[in-house]
C-alpha cells in the first residue's frame, strides 16, 4: 500500500512528520490513515482541502478505504468483583490507541438516552449467583429487556461473558444481552465470548479480534458487517492481570508472600475453625485498599491427587505438558497445582464421556438427562467420576485437555495497609464437610488451615474491587452487615477509619452460631467501640437461643434508627453467603425503608436502587 502526505487536514510540519513515520507504521495502522486522508483532495488552485468526490474515491486504491462507520466507541461493563471492569479498561486503552472516542461506563451509570446513539457498543459483564446480572448491570438489563428499549438498527456490537462453568447457568447474563441486542437489531462484529473462571486467554483472544474487527475491516458502505467468529479468536494478546499500583506481581505472575502468622480465631468446643491468616508483602510493591480481595493459589490435598493416580494405576513421575508454551511437569506436581479435580462441571463430563467406556456417562451426558447430570454433579469429585464411570481410556497425557486450570481463591482483605504497612490479613473458614460417603475439603481453606505454617509461602495477587469502596468524605456514617467471615472487610474499614482519623458513625451488624466460640474478633470490636471507632455493634448468635436470630431481624429491630441514619447519608456494606443472607438482609432493608419511610413497595424499591445508583448501597457476595 502507498501512502503520501501532502496538503491536506495536517500542516507541512505534521504531513513531514508524518511522511517520516510511514515506514515504521503496522499494516493496521496504514489502513486507518488510508481511510482518514481518503476521503480528502488539495485543491491545486487554491491549495485548500476538501471532500474528494465519489468517483475520486473510487479511483483510490482499495486497501487506502476503510469503513466509514463511527470512530466512536460505547463500552458498557458489569462486574462485582473488578474483573469485567478491569478488561473494559483494557479494551479502552487499545481503542483510545486507534483513534477511537470511548465512553466506558458502568452499566448503572450510563444514560441510556445515549445508546440509540451508540455505533459501536461493547459489553462485558460477569454473571453472578443463579444468573443473576452482577449489581451495577441490573438496571441496565432491565432497561434493555422493557419495552423502553429502543431498535438498535445500526448498531455493531460484541458481548465478553464471564463466568463460572461449575454453576447451571454459566454466563447467563453474557448470553442474554448478546441475544437481546441482536433482537433490536444491533450487528455483531465479533461472536459472543464465554469465559470460564481462568478467563485470560480468552477474554485476550476477545480483546485481539475487536481491535482487528474495527480497525482492519474493510467494506463498502453497503456492505453488512460480517461477525468474526469465535473460533477464529487466538490469544495474541497479553492476558489481563491484576496490578497492584506499580508492582511487577499479578494474577499472571503472584507473589509468593510469607506466612507471618496463622490463628484459629474459633474457641475450643466450636464445631467450626476460622483461620486468620497474615501474609509478607515486604519487596512486593503491592499495594490495596479497604474492599480489595486476594487471590491465593492454593494446592490440592495431596491424599486426593494420589487417591486419583492409583484409582487410574498411572505413574506419579509421567512428565505432562501443563502450560500453553509446552511447560512441562510430573504428572503427581500437575494434579497438586495445575489442575481443579474437587470440581465437577457439565462441559468436563461431556469430554469425559469421551474416554469412558461404559456407554452410561454418555447417556447421561444428553440433553434429555439435564436434571440427573445436575444431581450427580452436585457434591462429587474426580475421583468419583473415575470409579464411577471405569473403564477408562484416559492416559496422563489426556489431562490437560480434559481438566481446567485451579482457579485462584478469592478472599476480602481483612486489613489496612496504613495499619499494617507490608502486611494483608485473610480470615478464612475451612471448609469441610461429608458427601456421597465420603469426606471432602475446600482446595485453598484445607490447604490452609492444614499446612500453612510460619515461614510457608503462599502464591497471591491483589484483586481491587471499584465497586466496595469506602466513602471518600470521612465524616459520612457507614453501616456494616458482615456475618461470620463476611465480617472481614468491615475490620479493614474500621483500621482504616481509625487511621485517617474519621469522624463518621459507624454501625456493624454481626452474627454467627455461638457466642462463647464464634465471635471473631470480639475483643477487637470491644476496643473500638470503648474508643469511639465503632459507634453501634448489633450482634446475633442463632445457636445460642430456641429460635433462631440472624442479623437481618437485628436489623428489623432497629429498622427506625437505621432509617435515619439512611436520611442522614449513610453507606449501607453487606457482606458474606449470597445466596440466602444477602438475599434476606435485601428483603429486610426494603421493609425498614417501607415501614419506617411511608413508601410503597415499589417506592422502596426505588430508594434503594437509588441507593445502588449512588454508590451508598455495595455488596461484597459469593
Amino acid at each position: 500500500m502507498h501512502l503520501q502526505v501532502t496538503n491536506s487536514p495536517f500542516t507541512n510540519e505534521q504531513a513531514e512528520l508524518i511522511n517520516k513515520l510511514l515506514p515504521t507504521l503496522t499494516e493496521a495502522q496504514l489502513h486507518w490513515l488510508g481511510g482518514y486522508l481518503a476521503f480528502y483532495r488539495t485543491d491545486q488552485v487554491s491549495n485548500t482541502t476538501a471532500l474528494l468526490t465519489t468517483s475520486e474515491v473510487q479511483d483510490l486504491p482499495v486497501a487506502a478505504v476503510v469503513t466509514q462507520g463511527p470512530r466512536e466507541a460505547t463500552i458498557l461493563f458489569g462486574s462485582q468483583t473488578g474483573n469485567s471492569q478491569r478488561l473494559a479498561g483494557r479494551l479502552a486503552n487499545t481503542l483510545k490507541g486507534e483513534g477511537f472516542e470511548v465512553t466506558l461506563s458502568a452499566m448503572n451509570q450510563y444514560k441510556t438516552n445515549n445508546l440509540k446513539k451508540a455505533g459501536y457498543l461493547f459489553v462485558i459483564v460477569s454473571t453472578h449467583g443463579e444468573g443473576d446480572p452482577p449489581d451495577n448491570a441490573l438496571t441496565f438489563y432491565e432497561f434493555l429487556h422493557s419495552k423502553r428499549a429502543p431498535k438498535l438498527d445500526g448498531m455493531k456490537f460484541s458481548v465478553l461473558a464471564l463466568g463460572d462453568t461449575s454453576y447451571e447457568f454459566f454466563c447467563k447474563t453474557g448470553q442474554d444481552f448478546d441475544s437481546k441486542l441482536a433482537e433490536l437489531g444491533a450487528a455483531r462484529i465479533v461472536d459472543r465470548v464465554d469465559c470460564d473462571v481462568d478467563f485470560e486467554d480468552a477474554a485476550s483472544g476477545w480483546l485481539a479480534a475487536i481491535n482487528d474487527a474495527v480497525t482492519v475491516a474493510t467494506v463498502s458502505s453497503s456492505a453488512a458487517a460480517t461477525p468474526v467468529s469465535s473460533a477464529a479468536i487466538s490469544g495474541d494478546m497479553s492476558a489481563p492481570t491484576s496490578t497492584a499500583g506499580d508492582s511487577a506481581y499479578s494474577r499472571t505472575n503472584p507473589f509468593k508472600a510469607e506466612v507471618l502468622d496463622n490463628l484459629n480465631l474459633n474457641g475450643r468446643g466450636s464445631d467450626r475453625e476460622t483461620r486468620h491468616l497474615e501474609l509478607s508483602l515486604e519487596g512486593s510493591g503491592m499495594t490495596y485498599a479497604p474492599g480489595d480481595a486476594v487471590g491465593v493459589y492454593a494446592q490440592n490435598d495431596p491424599t486426593l491427587v494420589n487417591e486419583v493416580i492409583s484409582a487410574m494405576k498411572w505413574s506419579p513421575e509421567e512428565t505432562v505438558i501443563t502450560g500453553k508454551n509446552g511447560e512441562a511437569s510430573t504428572l503427581y506436581d500437575a494434579l497438586l497445582h495445575h489442575y481443579e479435580i474437587t470440581v465437577l462441571t457439565k462441559p468436563l463430563l461431556e469430554k469425559a464421556a469421551a474416554y469412558s467406556s461404559s456407554g452410561k456417562l454418555a447417556e447421561l451426558v444428553k440433553p434429555e438427562h439435564k436434571e440427573e447430570l445436575k444431581a450427580y454433579i452436585n457434591g462429587r469429585d474426580l475421583l468419583d467420576l473415575l470409579r464411577d464411570y471405569a473403564p477408562w481410556t484416559l492416559a496422563p497425557r489426556d489431562v490437560g485437555t480434559l481438566l481446567r486450570k485451579l482457579p485462584p481463591r478469592l478472599y476480602s482483605i481483612a486489613s489496612s495497609l496504613d495499619a499494617h504497612p507490608e502486611e494483608v490479613h485473610l480470615t478464612i473458614r475451612k471448609v469441610e464437610y461429608e458427601a456421597h460417603g465420603r469426606n471432602r475439603k475446600g482446595v485453598c481453606s484445607g490447604h490452609i488451615a492444614e499446612h500453612l505454617k510460619p515461614g510457608a509461602q503462599l502464591p497471591i495477587f491483589i484483586q481491587h474491587n471499584p465497586n466496595f469502596k469506602l466513602p471518600i468524605h470521612l465524616d459520612m456514617p457507614i453501616i456494616m452487615v458482615g456475618p461470620g467471615t463476611g465480617v472481614a472487610p468491615f475490620r479493614s474499614f474500621l483500621e482504616e477509619r481509625e487511621e485517617l482519623g474519621a469522624v463518621g458513625k459507624t454501625w456493624l451488624f454481626y452474627g454467627d452460631r455461638h457466642f462463647v466460640t464464634d465471635f471473631l474478633y470480639q475483643t477487637e470490636w470491644q476496643r473500638m467501640l470503648k474508643e469511639g471507632i465503632l459507634t453501634k455493634l448489633d450482634v446475633a448468635f442463632s445457636r445460642d437461643t430456641e429460635e433462631k436470630v440472624y442479623v437481618q431481624q437485628r436489623m428489623l429491630e432497629n429498622g427506625k434508627e437505621m432509617y435515619e441514619w439512611l436520611q442522614d447519608g449513610a453507606h449501607v456494606y453487606v457482606c458474606g453467603d449470597e445466596k440466602h443472607m444477602a438475599h434476606d438482609v435485601q428483603a429486610a432493608l426494603l421493609a425498614i425503608i417501607e415501614q419506617h419511610g411511608g413508601k410503597s413497595p415499589e417506592a422502596a424499591a426505588q430508594y434503594l436502587s437509588e441507593l445502588q445508583e449512588q454508590g451508598r448501597y455495595q455488596r461484597d457476595v459469593y
